[in-house]
């Protein structure tokens, strides 16, 4: 087998990684991600060729990783210490360092899989089934608003996560509606084993919903063609509040 390098793009930054080496992701390395956000560690993630397979190695000791396969087929969790084989030929690296999210593509050589033809999936409308879990139509506008940064971005690299705030105000809801509805998906989820839906008292305040749209988007819970619904729902909450302030003389 001839040993080609795996190419990894971020933000158009294009690298070409080849076996032997090993490629170092972090505030320091081969990839300097940003030197001055202080959540992300100096050195954090390790892409490798063993074994005649392309890793990912978290030696990092606080963030997690997801490398998921492009299309949305697989989805793998890389824990401080732990590394997972890279075995889809596309595929990317999706992590958060505080209040921002940050992806890295991968087009892997010789991959262990290949991806058959994605059957075409409606948009959700009204209600989205995850598992045995329904999402209702509020629960899925919440996870919407939070995860359009990311359906409206073009290309790769770093993505903030909009606060609850402004998520709310984008539906044109109360923040206390917002809340009881992001609290509702993430405990379904969390029923069904998905990581990341408890907060805690030792953890960043965006992790709860940056592990939400990471699911949301790897799952394909939410779409592109799902984004008029944004617009739509804040028309209404609109004409709601216009009716609701006429008087009746």
């Amino acid at each position: 087998m001839t040993e080609e390098p795996l190419l990894l793009d971020f933000v158009g930054e294009l690298f070409r990684i080849q076996p032997g080496t090993s490629f170092q992701i972090g505030r320091e390395g081969d990839l300097v991600l940003d030197e001055d956000n202080l959540f992300l560690h100096r050195r954090f993630l390790i892409i490798e060729h063993d074994a005649d397979l392309w890793w990912v190695a978290n030696i990092g000791s606080r963030i997690g990783a997801t490398i998921t396969e492009r299309s949305g087929t697989s989805r793998s969790w890389v824990a401080p210490g732990s590394r997972v084989p890279l075995v889809f030929p596309d595929m990317a690296i999706v992590f958060t360092a505080g209040s921002t999210t940050y992806e890295i593509l991968l087009r892997v050589p010789f991959p262990g899989y290949e991806i058959s033809q994605n059957r075409n999936v409606p948009p959700a409308s009204g209600q989205t089934t995850v598992g045995m879990v329904n999402l209702t139509r509020n629960q899925h506008l919440v996870t919407l608003a939070l995860a359009e940064p990311w359906l409206r971005r073009t290309g790769t690299g770093p993505v903030d996560l909009p606060r609850n705030t402004d998520a709310a105000a984008r539906l044109g809801w109360k923040i206390t509606r917002f809340n009881r509805a992001l609290d509702n998906v993430c405990d379904k989820l969390d029923r069904v084993g998905v990581r990341g839906m408890r907060g805690g008292p030792r953890m960043h305040a965006s992790y709860r919903r940056t592990a939400l749209v990471d699911y949301a988007l790897t799952a394909r819970l939410v779409t592109i063609e799902d984004l008029p619904l944004l617009d739509e729902e804040a028309r209404h909450t609109r004409q709601e509040l216009a009716l609701s302030s006429v008087t009746v003389i």
